[in-house]
């Protein structure tokens, strides 16, 4: 067949007044300049102030160190066959502790993949989540999801699914729920730049809008989706604008810089706390690292594109802040590093001292708060016959069976 002239690109769009905006290639929508309060020596920008107590500040700077610590050591077990799967957030560690520290205690939190350090923030126990990673007696699931799908009911953090965006819909229920009981509840929910190409997004994102329901949609733009670029499966210039199409409002936010993504939370939580709809918050980051232990990004990165986006990583900004403050010297720093690196160690340790399997009747609890006559039934009837198996009470016959 012969080859089709490609046709003419069409006319760039209207502005608000109607006008044609000339948007060339990389340039961004005059909408949506990037928020950032600290440059990445450090440097509070003119004017801006911290917008939480030093303590506060320290704090989270020492959640980021452990959740980086965390990957890496999460990592190494992964290589080491110790756990079977690991999705880490090195790179990213401000888009997730500073929007989770804006929110209030009785906020709902809806995960992605990466936010393991706003569980952290609600309250899961280091030793908890490693048990999830290993499915043992001592998950709180019950070894009823893969690793990394945690969730964490004391904190209202709800479970991670795999399929991508599914939790913007419940996200919006929620936020539905609170308006018809009065609850001062605003849920957050985070999702990747992949995930705007999902019906979900969509959903989600129209439906809030139309109701002007309080949700704070937090996306972690960290430049891929899995393997696809962002530029490949969005022809947006940036994700933000993309609220203007749902009638919302849409900020993008440096999101390697902790205090512009705790600031540009907080200010969308209070929107949505007054009434006045969801945001879209586009944090513009970088995953450093592959999409998950199953995946090896040098098959489709060259290593050259990501050395820039560390010299941004967000731990070393916030480091360099804080000794700008007299917050943090280096001693202090290794004493800090030193000191989440044992605690991640002992964690461990406790995690892996528990049994290797869930007990039977965890099979039939978190069903109903009061189990029905025939799962007490069916849980007997399992007794019996575990009782009866010589497979059960020979381990070694079970390998060899």
């Amino acid at each position: 067949m012969p080859r089709t002239k490609p046709k003419p690109r069409p006319p760039p769009p209207a502005s608000r007044d109607g006008t044609a905006r000339q948007w060339a290639p990389g340039r961004l929508p005059e909408e949506f300049p990037l928020h950032a309060l600290v440059d990445e020596e450090g440097r509070l920008a003119q004017g801006a102030a911290v917008p939480v107590p030093d303590a506060e500040l320290v704090a989270l700077y020492r959640w980021m160190v452990l959740e980086r610590q965390l990957d890496e050591r999460m990592i190494t077990l992964q290589r080491q066959g110790r756990i079977g799967f690991y999705v880490g957030s090195i790179g990213e560690e401000a888009t997730v502790f500073g929007s989770a520290a804006a929110m209030a205690p009785q906020d709902w939190i809806f995960p992605s993949y990466r936010e393991h350090g706003a569980a952290f923030l609600r309250g899961l126990p280091l030793e908890a989540f490693m048990c999830g990673l290993l499915g043992n007696a001592g998950d709180p699931g019950r070894g009823r999801q893969m690793p990394c799908h945690e969730s964490w009911a004391p904190g209202r953090f709800v479970s991670i699914s795999s399929p991508v965006a599914t939790q913007l819909p419940q996200a919006v229920g929620v936020a539905w729920a609170a308006r018809i009981r009065g609850d001062d509840v605003v849920p957050l929910v985070y999702f990747g730049d992949g995930s705007t190409s999902a019906h979900d997004f969509h959903t989600g994102l129209n439906f809030a809008a139309v109701q002007r329901l309080g949700v704070v949609f937090a996306c972690r733009n960290n430049g891929w989706a899995i393997s696809v670029p962002r530029e490949r499966q969005t022809a947006s210039e940036t994700i933000a604008q993309k609220a203007i199409a749902y009638g919302m409002r849409g900020e993008r936010v440096d999101g390697n810089d902790l205090l512009a993504v705790l600031d540009a939370t907080r200010r969308a939580r209070a929107r949505a706390a007054a009434g006045e709809g969801p945001t879209l918050l586009e944090f513009v980051t970088y995953r450093l690292e592959g999409h998950s232990t199953s995946d090896d990004p040098r098959a489709y990165r060259p290593a050259e594109v990501v050395e820039p986006w560390k010299k941004k990583d967000p731990i070393l900004r916030l480091r360099r802040l804080l000794q700008r403050r007299g917050l943090l010297d280096e001693a202090a720093a290794a004493a800090l590093l030193e000191e989440v690196r044992v605690e991640i160690q002992a964690a461990l340790r406790q995690a892996e001292a528990k049994p290797a399997k869930p007990p039977v009747e965890s099979l039939f609890e978190d069903v109903y708060a009061v189990p029905m006559r025939q799962q007490v039934e069916q849980l007997a009837e399992l007794r019996e016959a575990m009782a009866a198996d010589p497979r059960v009470a020979n381990p070694r016959h079970v390998d060899g069976a």
